[in-house]
């Protein structure tokens, strides 16, 4: 990731004195066309590091290895039994709302589908969005070679 995106020559600066007219400027404006690629290359490395969430992560779990091993892969193996459990409980709610129709607008059976379901999807995503990103961060394990 440290390797440029692209390699930008040198444009040397010396002007045949022999060139027509406008020759100058016109290598002039290449320059600052040269230089204003090389800044926003230099911008766009900088937002990739910044968005690269799986390596703050990374760093988090490094950071609080000694004190608590193995907490990123614990996230990873029981990330799959919540996300089962969540799309379960989606899919009671969407055949809730199949079978409620327009009795959904009654306050009533509104509140009641809420009680059932509003609480247990929102903390399960939650959690899941808490736990992927520590799952992801997990390094694969090291290969094993013959």
């Amino acid at each position: 990731m440290n390797a440029p995106l692209f390699v930008v020559p040198q444009v040397p600066s010396v002007v045949d004195p022999a060139a027509p007219p406008g020759v100058a400027e016109t290598n002039h404006l290449l320059r600052q066309l040269v230089d204003a690629q090389r800044e926003t290359n230099a911008l766009l490395k900088a937002q990739l590091a910044a968005a690269d969430q799986t390596a703050k992560w990374r760093a988090f779990l490094a950071r609080w290895a000694e004190e608590f091993p193995g907490i990123g892969g614990a996230c990873k193996q029981t990330l799959p039994v919540l996300e089962q459990t969540f799309l379960t409980i989606v899919r009671e709610l969407t055949d809730r709302l199949k079978e409620a129709g327009d009795d959904l607008a009654d306050e009533f059976v509104l509140g009641e589908f809420l009680d059932r379901f509003g609480i247990r999807v929102g903390q399960l995503g939650t959690i899941i969005n808490q736990l992927g990103p520590l799952a992801e961060a997990v390094p694969p394990p090291p290969a094993e070679g013959p």
